[in-house]
């Protein structure tokens, strides 16, 4: 699966108990415009999947090209990976991150058992844009995404 390119995400939540959880996945995709519906999936061995199917919200947070260092931090397995984290808060108190390519806040409508990883659909609330240039990944490595010109060939 390493031939294809994705983007880069890292997908945020609160648990029931208020703590605060994120990790880095590049297992996303939108699903529907109306409604707007996208979907992401976790392993179902993660630490913090616990948190995410039991709360009602999540964030995805598509990186800027300059934000390798915020995929490697939430890829880690780590107890608090907000600890030294600037963060606001979102829809549902779900944890936010600045600087991104995009940001939608979603609510859970479905989580769906895809071998060892669950698939969890969202429904998205809230978006904001910037204009900066998104984070790739292929080949097991991080890549950035040129601007073609033309497209009409």
């Amino acid at each position: 699966m390493g031939a294809f390119v994705t983007g880069v995400t890292v997908v945020t939540t609160r648990d029931p108990a208020g703590k605060p959880h994120g990790v880095t996945a590049n297992s996303f995709s939108s699903v529907s415009l109306d409604p707007p519906l996208v979907l992401w999936s976790q392993a179902v061995t993660s630490k913090s999947h616990p948190a995410f199917c039991g709360s009602d919200h999540f964030a995805v947070h598509i990186l800027a090209e300059d934000q390798i260092a915020i995929s490697n931090h939430f890829a880690r397995s780590r107890d608090d990976k907000f600890d030294d984290v600037l963060h606001t808060d979102g829809i549902g108190d779900i944890p936010l991150l600045a600087g991104c390519v995009a940001r939608l806040e979603c609510a859970k409508v479905a989580a769906y058992p895809g071998g060892d990883h669950i698939v969890f659909l969202g429904r998205v609330e809230r978006i904001s844009c910037s204009d900066r240039r998104p984070l790739a990944f292929h080949g097991g490595k991080y890549a950035r995404c040129p601007v073609l010109d033309d497209c009409t060939t």
